[in-house]
């Protein structure tokens, strides 16, 4: 499995955050279409907020971060909202 971590933080992190729990229902059916999904999380931080994404390989999360990325763009460019940083790798341990 691979992972991914995207954390939105500085200028227009806030503001995603609300607009992306406000639209929450979107969002789910966007990254619910994520090839090999395992996991998707969306936590509201001090700061803005970051989203955790496993999936069966890498190519899925490739996918999410490029949903993420045109989402952004289309929905929320008004915001001006930093790129976030991005931690990926390969799953080592995983509980439920």
């Amino acid at each position: 499995m691979h992972a991914v971590v995207r954390n939105y933080s500085g200028a227009g992190a806030k503001e995603l955050a609300d607009l992306l729990e406000e639209r929450k229902p979107e969002i789910e059916t966007l990254i619910g279409s994520v090839t090999g999904l395992v996991m998707y999380s969306f936590v509201r931080s001090d700061g803005g907020c970051f989203t955790v994404t496993i999936c069966q390989d890498k190519t899925g999360t490739d996918q999410s971060i490029q949903i993420a990325r045109d989402w952004i763009q289309e929905n929320a460019a008004d915001l001006s909202v930093n790129p976030p940083a991005i931690s990926e790798g390969s799953v080592i341990l995983q509980v439920t």
